[in-house]
């Protein structure tokens, strides 16, 4: 069994190839070769929950199966720790075999990136931006990266907890190459940029107000029925005037601003539905997070170490 470490798995998840992994396990998905039973999210402590997320390919799929076991600590960030902590293993489903452990909270960031590019490029009007971020964390750092890289994004302007926070993050994206700016006022931001990626921690509304008739918002960092991020009045603008998918059916009991909101969940599609572009009116795609999100990155992974072609042999 191969054991990646941060910097390695983040190498064995390149944007393209994970894309099309994505693409390959959404189409197994609806040829139903794909088994996702729901998460497990299990309290370990008052502040710390273990989220356990098996998925597995059926003949004539690959025979690959994948497990995330990660803790959620919120406040971890006081102890100098990541929020997330964890692993995914990756095996054959025939067998058990172990072919590798991957860095979970490497192979969360770039999944969830890469789910919201491969909607954006089915979904966003305007996919090259201006892109506003809102969070300074790994996730808004691994959507700026995936959007930059593989939509060419190249304006970035990012809302933060404080401006200072906001500031960092800019400048560190300035040493990158990028041009990114602090945003001093949010209405104008939206006016500008019709990319929007909210990715915080969910505990307060981070974006309200008005997005325009092209906008694509991507909000990833509400992931229970008790986090929101989105303002219910922006969420329920949003699907009035144009259209709400969600990133698989998980989400229409964990989707918290869509909850708040008060939309009729079981009537909105999701990623995997294909829905096409509209011409006119925004779109919310809406991110929870899925195990079959970790069996694509384990897929990728897979075909690139251990698969020959699409995983269908040994080497």
């Amino acid at each position: 069994m191969k054991v990646l470490d941060a910097v390695a798995t983040a190498r064995a998840l390149p944007w393209r190839q994970l894309l099309e992994a994505l693409e390959q396990t959404l189409a197994d998905q609806a040829a139903g070769h794909v088994q996702v039973p729901e998460r497990w999210v299990l309290p370990v402590s008052s502040a710390t929950s273990w989220f356990l997320m098996p998925a597995w390919l059926t003949p004539p799929a690959p025979d690959l199966a994948a497990i995330k076991l990660i803790t959620y600590a919120a406040g971890n960030g006081v102890h100098g720790l990541p929020a997330i902590l964890g692993d995914v293993i990756v095996m054959r489903a025939s067998t058990g075999e172990r072919l590798a452990l991957l860095e979970g909270p490497t192979v969360t960031a770039r999944r969830t990136a890469a789910v919201s590019l491969l909607a954006a490029r089915r979904l966003a009007p305007l996919p090259t931006g201006p892109l506003l971020v809102l969070g300074t964390g790994v996730q808004a750092l691994s959507h700026v990266q995936a959007f930059t890289e593989a939509l060419g994004v190249d304006e970035v302007w990012v809302g933060g907890r404080t401006q200072a926070s906001a500031q960092a993050f800019a400048q560190n994206l300035h040493q990158q190459g990028l041009y990114a700016e602090p945003v001093t006022d949010l209405s104008a931001a939206l006016a500008r940029c019709p990319m929007v990626v909210t990715a915080t921690s969910a505990k307060a509304i981070c974006l309200g107000g008005h997005v325009r008739d092209d906008a694509f918002v991507a909000a990833i960092g509400a992931f229970s029925p008790q986090m929101i991020e989105l303002d219910p009045a922006l969420t329920r603008d949003i699907a009035r005037r144009g259209q709400v998918v969600l990133d698989s059916a998980a989400a229409r009991h964990e989707a918290g601003d869509l909850i708040a909101a008060g939309l009729d969940l079981a009537a909105l599609p999701t990623l995997g539905d294909a829905p096409a572009r509209r011409d006119g009116g925004p779109v919310l795609f809406k991110s929870c997070g899925s195990a079959l999100w970790d069996l694509a990155a384990a897929r990728c992974v897979a075909d690139r170490l251990f698969f020959n072609t699409a995983g269908t042999g040994r080497h």
